[in-house]
């Protein structure tokens, strides 16, 4: 294979190197602990929000109540933002405090 050209002498064809193409960073939504949420509105958000079983719901709840934080799905940036939006709308609106947050994976 030739080395990319810088120059276009007469009949050639300029060439670039093309630019590594990589996958979207995934995002990973998380619950955080409080004191006032209860355990199950947690599993209950869960199974509605994240499709999650019950058995997953309640292992997820238990990681987030001994450890403070607990990851409830990874998802592409834009997903995983919507469902911070969606489960704290449905947070508020049930009048709990639960914190939802996304970072990169």
């Amino acid at each position: 294979m030739s080395t990319p050209k810088t120059s276009t002498p007469a009949g050639d064809v300029a060439t670039k190197d093309r630019a590594e193409v990589r996958k979207p960073r995934k995002h990973k939504v998380l619950l955080h602990n409080d004191d006032f949420t209860t355990m199950q509105f947690v599993v209950h958000v869960l199974q509605k929000f994240f499709k999650k079983s019950e058995t997953e719901a309640m292992q997820i709840m238990f990681t987030v109540h001994h450890t403070g934080m607990g990851v409830a799905g990874v998802y592409p940036a834009e997903v995983a933002e919507a469902k911070v939006v969606q489960v704290t709308d449905y947070a508020q609106a049930n009048q709990y405090p639960l914190k939802v947050t996304s970072e990169p994976e």
